[in-house]
């Protein structure tokens, strides 16, 4: 086989113009294949990226009116009970959960302020002691929510860094002292993301969604909010799983605990399931992508018939070597095996060369166009396989025909 192997080699670096343009049809449609690829994984990658965060897997589930959000500015919603503690415990128990918490919510235009300075458009959270650490947020300055805020009715809030910049500037908000709703509230702390997120903004939806998310928020003990807003308001859940593909399995898990406290055809709780968004945008990319695909596989088949082509030629421009090793004995077999490893071996020459390529052409359109790339080295394996098996195939002809040449008529042949 190596000898098989060496000889191939001889014979492509003898006709290396030749050779080059057989493989060129392989080179193209590797390198395409590998360009697509790379290109759709980068972006399903960056879809999830930009939908779920930076590793931060949290799941909220929250009471819901039909298929949208409960506002609770409208009012308590009848025959809806608060969390038990029962079911709090049944929410940590789920597989694969690593924190769970707690909070109330509530968009407000008007209702926080420093001096003259509102908070337009803010969220007020009320949380416990174990929110941040869910939501994946970390104290920068001050301190957090404590068990004695909570204990005590304390009417202390933390900032992240929006709403801070809102209300004051480039100030240092620790220790001053704003207002919700009337209510004097100092702030304790400031609070920022334990991991940054960027996400990729490349149309105007996006900007839409990305920047409405960035809305400032303040964060006051759970135990006050009756005090600007209502008591026994039913609270939404955050919950952090320990990986990604986990996030939609605990969202229905902890969907079914919350509804079997109650029985309403109006109202129910639902997880933002970020998981089958990120599927259902990247099943729509893949689709377009798939016919690209299959395009670019035409080509690997004209590389493959090429291929045959020039080994037929071969065959023919080798009667008499093939002849001459007949005569002094060589099987089918080995004649079959040697044009075999020569068509194996000229193909997959042209599958690494078209790896090379496709990974040079991904990163040129990533770097001309702004497309996230992720290179797939299954894909680069399986092209290369790919590129063998289309030689083996293409190649059973000639060395066929090259395996039953009679070698007495062979030896004639000039």
């Amino acid at each position: 086989m190596i000898e098989n192997i060496r000889l191939s080699f001889r014979g492509i670096l003898s006709h290396k113009m030749r050779s080059f343009l057989t493989m060129l049809g392989i080179i193209i449609g590797i390198a395409a294949i590998i360009a697509i690829v790379s290109t759709i994984q980068g972006t399903n990658e960056q879809i999830q990226k930009n939908l779920i965060g930076s590793g931060v897997n949290n799941i909220t589930v929250a009471l819901s009116e039909s298929d949208w959000e409960y506002d609770y500015s409208a009012g308590i919603p009848d025959g809806i009970p608060t969390v038990s503690d029962e079911q709090l415990e049944q929410l940590k128990n789920i597989s694969h959960v690593e924190n769970v918490s707690l909070f109330h919510t509530r968009q407000d235009y008007d209702g926080a302020y420093h001096l003259s300075t509102s908070l337009s458009g803010g969220y007020v959270l009320g949380i416990d002691t174990t929110y941040f650490d869910t939501a994946g947020l970390t104290v920068r300055k001050g301190r957090g929510i404590t068990e004695y805020d909570l204990l005590n009715f304390r009417r202390v809030c933390v900032l992240d860094e929006d709403s801070a910049k809102s209300l004051f500037q480039s100030e240092n908000p620790v220790g001053s002292t704003i207002e919700i709703h009337g209510e004097p509230f100092t702030v304790a702390g400031l609070v920022v993301e334990k991991q940054i997120f960027e996400p990729h903004i490349t149309t105007m939806s996006d900007y839409y969604t990305y920047t409405g998310e960035k809305a400032g928020r303040i964060y006051i003990p759970s135990t006050v909010w009756p005090l600007i807003y209502q008591y026994d308001e039913p609270e939404t859940v955050i919950i952090r799983a320990d990986r990604t593909e986990n996030m939609t399995a605990i969202g229905k898990a902890a969907e079914n605990i919350l509804n079997g406290s109650f029985t309403s055809e109006v109202y129910s709780y639902k997880a933002q399931d970020l998981m089958e968004q990120a599927r259902q945008i990247q099943q729509l990319s893949e689709s377009t992508n798939t016919m690209l695909i299959w395009i670019a596989a035409i080509s690997l088949l004209v590389g493959g018939i090429g291929v045959m082509n020039i080994m037929l030629v071969s065959v023919t421009e080798r009667t008499a070597e093939i002849g001459l090793k007949k005569a002094i004995g060589a099987p089918k077999r080995a004649i079959m095996t040697q044009f075999l490893t020569e068509a194996v071996v000229l193909t997959s020459t042209g599958g690494l060369l078209g790896v090379i390529t496709g990974i040079i052409l991904a990163e040129l359109i990533s770097q001309l166009n702004e497309i996230p790339v992720a290179i797939s080295v299954p894909a680069s394996v399986f092209a290369v396989l790919f590129s063998m098996a289309i030689g083996i195939i293409f190649g059973i002809l000639p060395s066929h025909k090259a395996a039953n040449l009679d070698p007495i008529e062979a030896l004639r042949h000039e």
